[in-house]
C-alpha cells in the first residue's frame, strides 16, 4: 500500500500538472492557485482526506468560487480556503465537476452534420454525462469557424441579426480539412444521462454551473447564461443514473426514423477501466442493433486512475497536451480544444 507521503506527492503532482499544463493561457488565477496548493503540504493533506474522485483541482477551485472566493493571490485564497474549509469540504463532497460547456458543440457539429447528411435523416441525440443537458442543443446555437483567412458562420436563423438575448455564438478556430456543414442539422429528439442531473430552473444548480466556469472567462459565463436561456425554452429529457445501466433503455425511446448519436465529453475519465470497457461494449451493441453512431470527445487523462489505465490509448498525451481527442465511431478524426475553442482535423 502506498505511504501517506507517496499519496500526497501524487496529489501534489496532479495540481502541479493542472497549474502548468491545463490552466495557463485560460486562467492565470487557477494556474497560481493550483501551483500554490501543489507546494502547500497542509492543504494537500486536507485534500487527501477526501475520496480519490473528489481530489481533482477543478472541484475544490469551483467549490471555493461557489462560496465566494474572488480572483486573488494564492496567499489570500489560502486564507479563504482554510477559514471556510468545512463549507468547502461539504460542497466538494456533495457536488461534482459537471462543467456543461455548450462551446463543445462547435467541435461536435461537423461530425453531427456529417452523420445527418450521410444518413439522410434528422438526429436523435443522447449525451452521457449530460450535466444540465446544454450540449444537447447543437441545432439551436450560432457558430463562427475561423480558419485564419475566412470565417464560416452558421445560425438557426441565418437572416436574424445578433441580439443581446439571442443564442450563444460559439467561436472555434479550425485547422486542416474540417468538414464544415452549410446548414445546421435537424434534431428531433434529445436526452441525457447523468448521475446527478442539474436543473436549469434551480438557482443553486445554475450558480454551481457558473462557478465551474474559470474565473477570468467572462465570455464563457455569458455563453453559459445564453445556452441556459435556450434550454429553458424546451428542456431536454434527463435521466438520473449510471450510464452503463441507463443507456440501452433510454436509446429505446429514441424515434426509429432518426439517426441516433450517443456522445460524451470529458466523461470517460470518471469510469475505471472495466466501466469504460462495458460502455464500449454497450455502444457496440447499439451500433449493431440500432445503427447507433458514437462521438467520443475526451482528454488523455483527467483523473488519474487507480488501475493505471488511460482514457484515450489511441493518442499520445504529448500530442493532445491539454486538448481532447475526438473519435467518430471509434476512429480518431480531430483534436479539439477542451471548451470547444479549436478543432484540428486529422
Amino acid at each position: 500500500m502506498p505511504s501517506a507521503s507517496a499519496g500526497q506527492a501524487g496529489t501534489a503532482d496532479w495540481y502541479r500538472h493542472f497549474g502548468t499544463v491545463d490552466a495557463p493561457g485560460s486562467s492565470p488565477c487557477y494556474a497560481e492557485w493550483s501551483l500554490g496548493i501543489a507546494d502547500d503540504p497542509e492543504v494537500i493533506g486536507r485534500i487527501e482526506q477526501w475520496p480519490h474522485n473528489k481530489r481533482q483541482p477543478l472541484l475544490i477551485l469551483a467549490a471555493a468560487r461557489f462560496l465566494g472566493a474572488g480572483i486573488s493571490p494564492y496567499r489570500e485564497f489560502r486564507e479563504f480556503l482554510l477559514a471556510r474549509w468545512d463549507e468547502v469540504s461539504r460542497t466538494v463532497l456533495s457536488r461534482a465537476t459537471q462543467t456543461n460547456e455548450a462551446g463543445r458543440c462547435a467541435t461536435l457539429l461537423p461530425s453531427l452534420a456529417g452523420i445527418a447528411a450521410a444518413e439522410g435523416r434528422p438526429l436523435a441525440l443522447i449525451e452521457v454525462g449530460a450535466s444540465a443537458g446544454l450540449a444537447l442543443f447543437p441545432d439551436k446555437y450560432a457558430y463562427e469557424y475561423d480558419d485564419g483567412t475566412f470565417v464560416t458562420r452558421l445560425a438557426p436563423d441565418p437572416d436574424a441579426r445578433p441580439a443581446a438575448d439571442g443564442p450563444p455564438v460559439l467561436r472555434c478556430t479550425v485547422e486542416g480539412a474540417v468538414p464544415l456543414p452549410m446548414d445546421l442539422p435537424e434534431v428531433v429528439w434529445r436526452a441525457g444521462i447523468d448521475l446527478n442531473p442539474l436543473d436549469i430552473n434551480n438557482p443553486d444548480d445554475v450558480a454551481w454551473l457558473e462557478a465551474l466556469v474559470w474565473p477570468e472567462q467572462d465570455f464563457r459565463r455569458d455563453r453559459l447564461r445564453r445556452a441556459i436561456a435556450v434550454a429553458q425554452q424546451d428542456p431536454p429529457l434527463l435521466v438520473a443514473g449510471d450510464l452503463n445501466e441507463q443507456l440501452v433503455a433510454l436509446a429505446a425511446h429514441a424515434p426509429s426514423d432518426a439517426a441516433l448519436v450517443v456522445f460524451h465529453s470529458a466523461v470517460m475519465a470518471y469510469l475505471d477501466a472495466s466501466g469504460r470497457q462495458a460502455f464500449r461494449a454497450t455502444i457496440g451493441r447499439l451500433a449493431a442493433e440500432r445503427g447507433c453512431h458514437w462521438l467520443s470527445n475526451e482528454g488523455h487523462t483527467v483523473i488519474a486512475q487507480a488501475d493505471g489505465s488511460v482514457v484515450v490509448p489511441e493518442m499520445d498525451d504529448a500530442r493532445l497536451r491539454g486538448r481532447f481527442l475526438l473519435l467518430q465511431d471509434g476512429v480518431p478524426v480531430g483534436i479539439a480544444g477542451p471548451h470547444g475553442q479549436s478543432l484540428e482535423w486529422l
